[in-house]
């Protein structure tokens, strides 16, 4: 299944437990083999895999002990690294405000 804007957020979830499932069944790694390396209880894998919450440092913990700490950075990409950031012309947003309304004093030659 793809995950996109589109699903709602349990079924983001079930899909990601699921697949954080499966790599750790592949890797191959026993749930109290991923809790010790990733320092957290095996209570915390089961219940993530089972499609509930957890802490978002235990995600992190976990998804590093399976070697996909590399992927974390396309969570939330850093801003820096987009084109757009390097733009000589791009204005440096300082606040986000309303536009100011233009003034036209503009007429067609037959308006008096």
């Amino acid at each position: 299944m793809k995950i996109d804007n589109n699903l709602p957020e349990k079924a983001v979830t079930s899909e990601l437990s699921e697949r954080l499932k499966q790599y750790r069944i592949d890797y191959p790694m026993k749930r109290t083999e991923l809790a010790e390396k990733a320092m957290v209880s095996v209570g915390t894998i089961a219940r993530f895999e089972n499609g509930q919450d957890i802490s978002l440092s235990s995600l992190v913990k976990i998804l590093k002990a399976l070697d996909l700490g590399n992927n974390l950075d396309l969570l939330i990409p850093d801003p820096t690294e987009r084109p757009s950031f390097y733009a000589e012309n791009a204005p440096k947003k300082k606040r986000v405000g309303r536009s100011k309304a233009v003034k036209n004093d503009w007429k067609w030659g037959d308006e008096e």
